[in-house]
């Protein structure tokens, strides 16, 4: 399924726990995002847990956006200008993606608000010096899988 204006219109949102304006896209066998424009930026929060997503790339910017959810998928690679399109984010959660190589992940040094990344039960955690790489690269991160 592709994601669109119809879908991001049929779906639930709501203020969360942090008061933040969440858009729920779970479970839609969603395998690309590319019509995040369709959001208008009206969300603080987009959960896009449990779909089929294998590429993270967004061709929006969406500068409200504070929480990215993507557990759950089958991604394996970053777009490389993510900081463009999610200036704003302070929390991506990757949790049970594909993510092999250290190399992967080098997209995400560029997202200037990042304090909280999840990357759990993805091949490269098992990689020597994992956490070190990530550290090294995202001076701002404060919590990492989550762990501080």
């Amino acid at each position: 399924m592709r994601l669109n204006a119809d879908l991001i219109a049929r779906s639930p949102a709501y203020l969360n726990a942090l008061k933040d304006r969440e858009l729920d896209l779970r479970g839609n066998k969603i395998s690309a995002i590319e019509n995040l424009a369709a959001c208008q930026n009206q969300f603080d929060s987009i959960d896009l847990s449990d779909n089929e997503i294998r590429k993270l790339e967004c061709m929006a910017v969406l500068p409200r956006l504070k929480m990215l959810l993507l557990a759950h998928n089958r991604i394996s690679r970053l777009a490389e200008r993510l900081s463009e399109a999610f200036p704003g984010l302070e929390t991506l959660v990757l949790t049970d993606n594909s993510f092999a190589q250290l190399s992967e992940l080098s997209p995400l040094a560029g997202l200037p608000s990042l304090t909280s990344l999840s990357l759990v039960d993805n091949p490269v955690t098992k990689q020597q010096g994992y956490r070190h790489y990530v550290i090294a690269r995202l001076p701002k991160l404060r919590v990492l899988d989550f762990k501080r």
